[in-house]
């Protein structure tokens, strides 16, 4: 089995119980280094295999992949973030599904929620955002037709963007339009790490910011009024005459 394990956004602890458990268990593992600490492997086998990808190309992840296979050995295959978000994970499960070789994921904690945590954020606020947009600007990767930045912003609801660092200037073009200049954008780097840097700003302003700060990569932009809105409703959940299954509501005057 290959175990595809979501190692969380860098630090070490979140990565969930099972993954760090399947990592313990697992002969040879093989994870992304320019991206994964670590620390994160410090469950592994002592007698493990234990690989660095991030100089790998694709072809050669699998052949150390059947290799391992072909041994009769448990893989466990570890990414950064949760690998159902631009994980590059569905390239290598339909390669290893043609040779025969089972997958089985293992969620982990994405980046942007652990921006999110980082910033003391929710990202959704009860009549303000109830939707939460999560995309990329469009690089050397094309975007499909219906997914630019200015169709998405027509929604103007909290939107997090991967993997646009470097397209800030281009992201601030796109998205003003709908948005408006002051609208609040807060930049999360290395989220979770010793490293983490945090910038907020608006859309008029966070290009100039992520210039000054030098910021290249590993960065989360987060858009939206959610991040600095205190004028918001209350969810109803927890309202003491709303009715649910767990709780009966309190008749009140209102």
């Amino acid at each position: 089995m290959v175990y595809i394990i979501g190692a969380g956004p860098g630090d070490p602890e979140l990565i969930t119980v099972k993954g760090a458990r399947l990592i313990s268990e697992c002969p040879v593992v093989l994870y992304t280094g320019s991206l994964v600490p670590k620390e994160v492997l410090h469950t592994a086998r002592k007698d493990a295999k234990v690989l660095d990808s991030a100089g790998m190309n694709l072809e050669e992840i699998v052949a150390v992949i059947k290799e391992a296979d072909d041994q009769g050995q448990d893989v466990a295959r570890v990414h950064t973030g949760d690998p159902s978000i631009y994980g590059s994970t569905a390239e290598q499960v339909r390669r290893l599904e043609a040779l025969g070789i089972e997958t089985t994921i293992i969620p982990g904690v994405s980046s942007f929620v652990a921006s999110a945590a980082a910033l003391g954020k929710e990202l959704t606020l009860p009549e303000l955002s109830q939707t939460v947009i999560v995309t990329r600007c469009e690089g050397r990767t094309p975007m499909p037709d219906k997914e630019k930045l200015p169709d998405l912003a027509k929604h103007q609801s909290t939107m997090v963007l991967f993997l646009s660092i470097t397209l800030i200037a281009k992201v601030v073009k796109e998205l003003i339009p709908e948005y408006g200049e002051d609208c609040p954008v807060a930049v999360v780097h290395k989220a979770s790490m010793p490293e983490q840097v945090i910038i907020n700003g608006t859309l008029g302003d966070i290009r100039e910011k992520v210039r000054e700060s030098k910021i290249r990569s590993q960065s989360m932009i987060i858009v939206g009024k959610v991040l600095t809105a205190e004028d918001y409703a209350d969810s109803r959940l927890y309202a003491a005459d709303f009715t649910h299954k767990f709780r009966k509501g309190i008749k009140t005057d209102k």
